[in-house]
C-alpha cells in the first residue's frame, strides 16, 4: 500500500452513514489522507455535526454542494446511499459532477452503466464490501469501467484498504458472486455462531460462556486455516479422529444436509443480487 497516492486527493461521500464512516475512520487512522481532504454530506443536522466534531471534515446537508466542493482533477466521489436511494441522488448531483472525477459506488446492486448514463461520467468503480469492514476486517471486491486508468485503480485499491482486504475482480458477474459469497457471508457465519451458542446453552453453559466458546473457536480456526496454507477438507481430517466426537457430528451435518443448504443458500444469494442489479 503507498501511502502517498491519495496525498492530494480531495473526497466527498455522498450519503455518510456506518460504511461511509468506516471509510473516512479507516484512512485516517491509515494516514491515507488529512480531515481537511474530505467532505461529506447528510441530511440530518446532529450527524453532520457528530461528524464534524469527530473526525474534523466539511460537511454539507445538500449532496450536490458536497461534490460542488471538490476540484476538477484529482478528486473522488464517494455513494454511500441506501439502494432505494440511489436514483434520486444520482439526480441531484449529475450537473455538479464532473467527467475528470472517479466515481466509487458502496450502492448494493446499482451497476456500472447505470451510474454512468446518470452522470454522463465513465470513471466509475463499483464495490461490494461486507460488515466486518465496520472494523477494519472487511473484506471488498470491486471491479470499474474500462476508461478508470492504472493510475486511479491504484487510489482506489488504496481508499478500500481503509475497510481491510479489497480484491480486483474482472466483470461485474463476478461483483454479484461476491455480493452471495463475501458481502452476506457474515450472514452465514453469525447464523452457525447463534446455533452452536443455543447448543452450548442446550448443553448447560451460561449463554455468555457458550458465546465466548464458540465465538473463540471461530476465530480461531480462521486464523489456523489462512496460516496454515491447508485446505478446509485436510484441516477437518486432522481433528477427525475415527469413532471420535468430530466423526459422530461430522454424520449428523452430513445426515442433516448441511452442506448442500449452505450452497443452496449462497446460490439463491447471488440470483437475487443479479435481480437487484436490474432493477
Amino acid at each position: 500500500m503507498n501511502n502517498e497516492l491519495l496525498k492530494n486527493t480531495r473526497l466527498a461521500f455522498i450519503g455518510c452513514g456506518v460504511m461511509a464512516e468506516s471509510i473516512v475512520a479507516g484512512m485516517l487512522r491509515q494516514n491515507l489522507v488529512r480531515a481537511e481532504q474530505i467532505a461529506a454530506s447528510h441530511p440530518r443536522p446532529n450527524r453532520r455535526d457528530e461528524l464534524q466534531t469527530k473526525y474534523g471534515i466539511e460537511v454539507f446537508a445538500d449532496n450536490s454542494a458536497a461534490v460542488a466542493s471538490l476540484p476538477d482533477n484529482d478528486s473522488i466521489v464517494v455513494l454511500c446511499v441506501k439502494p432505494q436511494r440511489v436514483g434520486g441522488v444520482l439526480q441531484e448531483i449529475k450537473d455538479a459532477i464532473k467527467p475528470t472525477q472517479i466515481v466509487v459506488s458502496i450502492v448494493a446492486g446499482a451497476t456500472v452503466e447505470t451510474i454512468s448514463e446518470a452522470l454522463n461520467n465513465n470513471l466509475i468503480v463499483r464495490t461490494m464490501p461486507n460488515t466486518p469492514s465496520q472494523i477494519g476486517a472487511g473484506m471488498t471486491a470491486w471491479t470499474c469501467a474500462e476508461a478508470v486508468s492504472d493510475a486511479q485503480k491504484a487510489q482506489v485499491k488504496t481508499l478500500l484498504t481503509a475497510l481491510g482486504k479489497e480484491l480486483y475482480v474482472e466483470n461485474e458477474r463476478q461483483i454479484d458472486m461476491a455480493t452471495a459469497l463475501s458481502a452476506t457471508g457474515p450472514t452465514y457465519i453469525f447464523m452457525m455462531m447463534e446455533a452452536m451458542t443455543d447448543a452450548g446453552v442446550h448443553l448447560g453453559f451460561s449463554r455468555e460462556v457458550s458465546k465466548e466458546l464458540v465465538q473463540q473457536t471461530m476465530l480461531g480456526s480462521t486464523l489456523f486455516a489462512i496460516e496454515s496454507h491447508k485446505h478446509p477438507a485436510e484441516l477437518r481430517n486432522m481433528v477427525t479422529s475415527p469413532g471420535g466426537t468430530s466423526a459422530e457430528a461430522i454424520y449428523q451435518m452430513e445426515k442433516g444436509g448441511l452442506r448442500t443448504v449452505l450452497s443452496k443458500a449462497i446460490y439463491a444469494a447471488y440470483q437475487r443480487a443479479v435481480e437487484l442489479g436490474k432493477k
